[in-house]
């Protein structure tokens, strides 16, 4: 397995799993007083600060070269999207079409930008400057 592709592997590991954590308080706590829309406005910019961090944390203790970021970026968005599909059909029981008309509808296009640029950080992270 490529650098990048492991770095992809890891770096959605530790994200998925805060999120799945941060998901459960969210729709359980948050949005039954706040509403769905209101909740993910909380729960976006905690999520993304995570995924700074877990890329950041990523990328240098693999130390990833920036030629192997584009594959870490492609690995981690797959498998979020696989997971996100997965854990739709297989924990909720949703059809497959529900699953994706749910991930493209107008109302989740705040979460959906938040995966793309949670794909897109290690392609904007640059180790060895200040903030990367």
């Amino acid at each position: 397995m490529t650098t990048g592709a492991k770095a992809g592997f890891v770096y959605f590991g530790i994200v998925y799993a805060a999120g799945f954590a941060l998901g459960t308080l969210r729709v359980l706590v948050v949005a039954p007083t706040l509403g769905e829309f209101a909740a993910v406005l909380v729960e976006l910019p905690i999520m993304l600060a995570l995924s700074w961090i877990a890329c950041g944390f990523v990328l240098r203790r693999l130390a990833v070269p920036p030629a192997a970021r584009a594959t870490m970026a492609a690995t981690s968005l797959v498998l979020l999207v696989l997971a996100e599909i997965g854990t739709g059909v297989v924990a909720f029981g949703q059809t497959l079409d529900a699953v994706l008309a749910r991930m493209i509808a107008p109302g989740n296009w705040l979460g959906l930008a938040g995966q793309l640029f949670f794909a897109a950080l290690p392609l904007l992270r640059q180790r060895g400057r200040v903030g990367g």
